[in-house]
């Protein structure tokens, strides 16, 4: 075996640590880029947020300071001149330590005042201990009434197990046969026991959880309702297992031949039925609030619609000069070292945060010049934008575009939307153009609203619709968008009056 050198060329791409970083920053939703923001502040003691504190006092002089800065591309901060004004008096004696000092002496008062005196703007204080505290869950709800129920030891075991069986949406998700079996025979339980705890259980908060199906559950409710509530016998009546399947149908006719009811009345009976909760353990089960911080903010200046950073969601960071000048050339400590390795992180962030910043910017900018219909006239005007005639503009790769789109939104006069909400596919119309599937969706919602209730347009009569107007829909396309908004059929729609 004969041993030898050859060279050979090629290129490979090599995923260095700062591309990594460059790239999960760019793929993070406003709301984790900020957590990203204040743990790389709290590790890196090279790493400070500007908050440039001379802000105030060059507002006075801002426009002075924006041309002259305009001119040379430099920073320019200057004092600005106090001048005396016309309410400020011949007081010349007050100096800024006396401002000063009635400030501090305001915010301390506010701050050490009594809950009482804060009744006025009690809104304004956010509950702290209901935001941080663990969400309530229906068992729990349904355990704490438990505890203050007199039980004796048997029905306390068949409560605790009942409890455990029911769903989050309140309903008793087994039989009954099925809880005597976990139960144990040790000493037997009859059915009838399980059964009287379960009566127990269905008076509890929310009124009508413990339920087996959804007739009991409207019954429940029901029951305790004035006994001179209107149409309450005939409600009662309806809720069946055999009238709910009608209703669900929509079978109107056989309703009101099986409860021998008018068309006015059965509609005040299936009002009456609407009115109640299906879901009694939703009402008691509280979930956490997400919010949405808007990215990209676009307004329109001069007749011109331009998009701009939300300065709130990605602060300006700095390095610490006091931290930077205790770095010593030749120096090979460990501290120095330490600190070099953070100083080369602090500059590796910047800069990756600020290519982040750039990269959205430039492609919510090529979103709103391409969409600039939609921003003036709804979502009827939305075009047939993908991902890849925005990489073309922006010179980049559609994953690149992907990741900048995904989790970010925007804020506009017509709302927050997902920035890949103004992609969409397109659909050929009769005269050789195209028209957006955004647009489409928007039709068909506007139609579904406009029309008669006794009378439900149908999907074939929304695609004839369209195609009058010059877009070839299929009925199952409109089946599908009218499916992705979360609309029912026309049978569903319909109702009595």
């Amino acid at each position: 075996m004969k041993q030898s050198l050859d060279l050979k060329l090629g290129q490979h791409l090599t995923i260095t640590p700062q591309l990594q970083q460059a790239i999960r920053l760019l793929q993070l939703s406003s709301i984790e880029l900020q957590q990203e923001i204040q743990e790389a502040l709290e590790s890196n003691p090279l790493l400070e947020e500007n908050e440039r504190e001379d802000e105030a006092a060059d507002a006075k002089g801002e426009t002075d300071t924006s041309a002259a800065a305009g001119l040379d591309g430099t920073d320019i901060h200057n004092e600005p001149e106090t001048l005396p004004t016309a309410d400020s008096g011949p007081d010349v004696d007050s100096s800024p330590n006396d401002d000063l000092e009635t400030e501090w002496t305001d915010s301390f008062e506010s701050m050490t005042a009594p809950s009482g005196s804060r009744s006025a703007s009690d809104d304004d204080f956010p509950d702290i201990d209901a935001r941080n505290s663990p969400p309530q869950t229906l068992h729990d709800h349904l355990l704490w009434q438990m505890q203050v129920t007199p039980y004796s030891d048997t029905d306390k075991q068949i409560a605790l197990a009942l409890l455990d069986a029911i769903s989050e949406d309140g309903y008793l998700s087994c039989k009954l046969e099925e809880i005597q079996q976990t139960l144990g025979k040790h000493p037997p339980i009859e059915l009838d026991e399980i059964e009287a705890v379960l009566h127990q259980i269905q008076n509890y908060d929310p009124i009508g959880v413990g339920a087996r199906d959804l007739a009991e559950c409207l019954q429940l409710q029901m029951k305790l309702l004035p006994p001179e509530t209107p149409n309450l016998s005939s409600a009662l009546s309806l809720a069946t297992p055999q009238n709910l399947a009608l209703l669900a149908g929509r079978d109107y006719a056989q309703l009101r031949r099986s409860l021998k009811l008018s068309a006015e009345d059965l509609q005040q009976v299936i009002e009456l039925i609407q009115r109640l909760n299906p879901r009694p353990g939703n009402s008691v089960t509280s979930s956490q609030a997400s919010y949405i911080v808007p990215d990209i903010i676009v307004k329109k200046v001069r007749g011109v619609w331009r998009a701009e950073l939300n300065s709130d969601v990605s602060p300006k960071l700095r390095i610490n000069r006091q931290y930077e000048k205790m770095i010593h050339r030749g120096d090979s400590s460990s501290d120095n070292r330490y600190l070099q390795d953070q100083l080369q992180q602090a500059r590796w962030f910047i800069k990756s945060l600020h290519s982040r910043n750039e990269t959205l910017l430039k492609v919510s900018r090529t979103i709103v010049d391409r969409q600039r219909a939609f921003f003036d006239h709804g979502a009827e005007a939305m075009k047939p934008l993908v991902l890849h005639d925005v990489a073309d503009t922006v010179s980049m790769h559609e994953s690149t575009i992907s990741r900048v789109t995904t989790n970010k939104y925007m804020l506009t006069p017509r709302g927050i939307f997902e920035l890949k909400y103004f992609f969409s596919s397109h659909v050929s119309t009769a005269d050789g153009g195209t028209c957006s599937a955004t647009a489409i969706r928007s039709i068909i919602k506007k139609l579904v609203e406009c029309e008669t209730t006794t009378r439900p347009i149908s999907d074939s009569k929304i695609s004839e619709i369209l195609s009058e107007q010059g877009i070839n829909v299929a009925r199952r396309t409109v089946a599908k968008y009218r499916e992705s908004m979360n609309i029912p059929p026309s049978n569903q729609r319909k109702s009595l009056v």
